[in-house]
């Protein structure tokens, strides 16, 4: 990385120019926080996932509710499965017109998704309701919320990294710009002089 390299900046050297020690400051500065700022940001954000989504997984527990349901007739083919924290890649599903209870002991029926290679009238699969007896997701569970907790902590801990090297960057070039900008003044001040006697040349 190169805020690491900006710290080279900090050796003695008879020809180092302030803007070297201040480029050696702003590396030293980025590095500290990308040592310690990125990993306190990704750890307060992960927390705060895992704590929402935990909260997630309670209430989807405790409102979602797996019934049997019947095969009135079948549909077809179900379309590719749009839920793959829930289904694996061997799981067929079948579109079918089904009847199912609802929670206040009323029949619902309608489309679903059964898990049964050919189905026939009369089969039965499970499915998952919500508490007004919809066909829903089936709930997330603990470990699936946990690792999606980690995966924002690691997202937002690279993003504070990139942000801070970033910012890095952004200062060193506005840094660099200065000093070339000093340099053609004092080439063109200079300039008038060159070639004439007396002038040191």
């Amino acid at each position: 990385m190169r805020a690491i390299s900006g710290l080279w900046r900090w050796r003695r050297n008879p020809l180092r120019r302030a803007t070297d020690l201040a480029e050696a400051w702003v590396a030293l500065v980025a590095l500290v926080l990308i040592a310690v700022a990125a990993p306190v940001t990704g750890w307060l954000v992960g927390a705060a996932a895992q704590a929402s989504l935990q909260r997630s997984v309670l209430e989807q527990q405790h409102t979602r509710h797996l019934v049997t349901a019947t095969v009135l007739r079948a549909l077809g083919k179900a379309p590719l499965e749009t839920d793959p924290d829930t289904t694996t890649a061997r799981q067929i599903h079948s579109r079918v017109l089904a009847d199912w209870p609802g929670p206040d002991g009323t029949h619902q029926h309608g489309p679903a998704l059964a898990d049964l290679k050919s189905p026939h009238a009369g089969e039965h699969f499970r499915i998952w309701t919500d508490p007004h007896g919809r066909i829903t997701t089936r709930p997330l569970d603990s470990a699936t919320a946990m690792t999606h907790a980690v995966l924002a902590g690691i997202g937002a801990a690279l993003l504070a990294t990139g942000l801070i090297e970033g910012f890095r960057r952004l200062t060193v070039w506005r840094m660099v710009r200065g000093r070339y900008a000093r340099w053609d003044q004092a080439w063109d001040r200079a300039g008038p002089d060159w070639g004439k006697a007396g002038t040191g040349s």
